[in-house]
């Protein structure tokens, strides 16, 4: 089947090559760029699956060597290439299969992230700050840009909820694998008894909307503005510059009181609610495929238990591979790779099996 698949893209590599020899392509810029663009996307499995069967071919005339072959020397060398040889084609056969997988087109967007607190009161609120940070953290060791959309802290240092957007190359591909529920095993600055104490976080990743994917209409917005306030209710801001934006239709509330001009703090919101209207499309889709599970799952996969931080065990688990590792310090420094490798392989398995 993959064989086929692969052979289907060879013979369409080979048509648009001849068709941009065409006089007639090469004078209409758009269609030759296009068949460029095509071309060059496809080629690196062109190459490969040529370097394949050419391995194949040679695979063969060793095995065809081997069963004239008398002397017992050359046949354990022969052996040994034919061993070789089958390896590389099961490298190959598989980096083939994983070009094959569908791709998400989500996985190229930038994200919004949305963390907020859940059980465990002001620990969960200051675990939602350790998240945050993690989560700064990776994203500055992928070379991604961090910008904090709209926060509500608490007078301990910690967050009710915090909204932030990440932009970089492969940005959603990787976050995509932290949306769900986070627990924190720990004992809290605020016990005086030392007893460890059960905290969670809900992890929301969305990928970020375009102008074209999600149409707002004015008249489906009510836009309030208010004057932003900090701590305490002193003033953070002697002007109306803080924004609650309400999509009427869905009735989705969006604030945002971070920036000083209301104009930013809008654009802010439209960003929220763009993403917001988008995953809530997606999420509608999906339970009209699959309401069986939707059932199951309740409110869905961001509700789950998705991993645990452990620090009496120095411990990070992560509950759908049954990963763990023993170093929760580095971890909450920003050393997600391992866990997020992991989950792609994970992911990747569990497609491969669909291509035979």
């Amino acid at each position: 089947m993959w064989r086929e698949k692969i052979e289907a893209i060879v013979k369409q590599y080979e048509e648009l090559t001849q068709k941009m020899a065409d006089p007639q392509i090469i004078g209409d810029m758009n269609r030759y760029r296009e068949y460029a663009q095509t071309l060059a996307e496809i080629e690196p499995l062109v190459d490969r699956y040529r370097e394949y069967q050419r391995i194949e071919r040679e695979l063969e005339e060793e095995r065809a060597l081997l069963r004239i072959e008398k002397d017992m020397e050359l046949r354990n060398l022969l052996e040994e290439d034919i061993a070789r040889l089958k390896g590389i084609l099961e490298k190959y056969e598989e980096e083939m299969k994983i070009a094959l997988l569908p791709k998400d087109p989500r996985d190229t967007k930038n994200t919004l992230v949305e963390i907020r607190a859940g059980t465990g009161g002001e620990e969960a609120a200051l675990f939602v700050a350790d998240l945050f940070r993690m989560y700064s953290r990776y994203a500055e060791r992928q070379g991604w840009r961090v910008e904090v959309m709209s926060a509500n802290p608490t007078e301990l240092g910690g967050f009710k909820e915090i909204i932030f957007a990440v932009e970089g190359k492969g940005v959603y591909s990787k976050l995509k694998f932290e949306s769900g529920v986070h627990r924190v095993q720990r004992i809290p600055v605020t016990e005086a008894g030392g007893r460890i104490h059960t905290s969670t976080a809900t992890v929301a990743v969305l990928p970020e909307a375009d102008e074209v994917e999600v149409e707002i209409k004015p008249e489906d917005l009510r836009v309030d503005v208010y004057r932003s306030s900090g701590h305490g209710g002193q003033s953070v801001n002697t002007t109306d510059s803080a924004v609650r934006m309400t999509h009427l239709p869905t009735g989705i509330v969006v604030t945002c009181q971070d920036e000083k001009s209301q104009h930013k703090n809008k654009a802010k919101a439209l960003r929220i609610l763009r993403a917001r209207l988008l995953e809530l499309e997606r999420k509608s889709q999906k339970e009209e495929i699959d309401r069986e599970r939707r059932t199951q799952i309740g409110t869905g996969e961001r509700s789950e238990r998705i991993r645990t931080y452990n620090f009496p065990q120095n411990r990070v688990t992560d509950h759908r591979i049954n990963l763990t590792l023993y170093r929760l310090e580095t971890v909450l420094e920003g050393e997600l790779e391992e866990i997020i490798e992991a989950l792609i392989a994970e992911e990747r398995a569990r497609m491969l099996e669909k291509v035979s």
